[in-house]
């Protein structure tokens, strides 16, 4: 926490001192300090408040509905071989298609509004979340579920009573990465498509103002620092929620780094 604050603070100070002294024109690098002073007074401005609750809703309904769909697949394609073999090609063919060059296909589909921005922010949070149920249930400990179906308890018991509290610490991870990026897409979006409210929207129309190069940057300060809130709150969600499997094991050295 410390070692971040400092960090924050040197690039703090190292932006003032650029920009104080002549370095860089201060049209294209305003002083930080002033940056965040309008940052701050953004918060004043009901237009731009009102933007920024835009682009939390479509963000929240993105991963919401990224989340409806990654978790139940990623459960189905772990637990079922075959499917997973024949939904592999499908997969891989759509995974690496960034959602900025679906823009035109999903406005000229579902108009623009917010169904398209939802739509896109749900297509590129899939992912994570998808794997990361994968990786989590073939992760799962074949002792335990051995036991159970010693026991008798059929294929959804097991699924249920030991598979999916053991891929929950991977699920979680993977809507932690899912929402930063659901965030990126979420301004991404607003800022390409052009159309909406939003802080995408902001910062588009402060970037063809005459002298707008401090609002962008002050959106772009405000879109950094909801990035951190979520990702703390998320973190700190997951730490208390999963405390268990974040404890160091013996193979803890060997773990990859994403996954809990």
């Amino acid at each position: 926490m410390l070692l971040g604050l400092l960090g924050a603070a040197g690039a703090f100070g190292v932006c003032e001192a650029v920009s104080r002294a002549g370095i860089v024109r201060r049209s294209y690098l305003p002083p930080a300090s002033e940056v965040l002073v309008r940052a701050a007074r953004l918060t004043a401005d009901p237009v731009f408040v009102d933007g920024i609750g835009v682009t939390l809703r479509a963000w929240a309904l993105g991963l919401g509905l990224a989340c409806a769909i990654a978790v139940p697949l990623g459960l189905l394609l772990g637990a079922v071989p075959v499917v997973e073999a024949a939904a592999r090609a499908v997969i891989e063919f759509l995974r690496p298609l960034p959602s900025v060059a679906l823009i035109p296909l999903v406005s000229l589909l579902l108009g623009s509004g917010t169904e398209t921005e939802v739509t896109l922010i749900a297509y590129a949070s899939l992912w994570p979340v998808l794997f990361n149920t994968v990786y989590g249930l073939g992760e799962t400990d074949p002792l335990a579920k051995d036991t159970l179906r010693a026991f008798g308890f059929g294929r959804l018991a097991v699924l249920l009573r030991v598979e999916l509290p053991a891929t929950a610490p991977f699920i979680a991870a993977g809507v932690r990465i899912s929402a930063a990026v659901a965030l990126i897409l979420a301004v991404a979006t607003e800022i390409l498509s052009g159309f909406g409210q939003g802080l995408g929207i902001f910062i588009a129309q402060a970037q063809t103002a005459t002298d707008g190069t401090r609002d962008v940057l002050a959106g772009v300060v405000w879109a950094g620092g909801l990035g951190l809130v979520i990702n703390g709150v998320l973190v700190g969600v997951e730490g208390r929620l999963f405390a268990w499997a974040l404890e160091p094991g013996p193979e803890a050295g060997k773990s990859e780094r994403g996954h809990p």
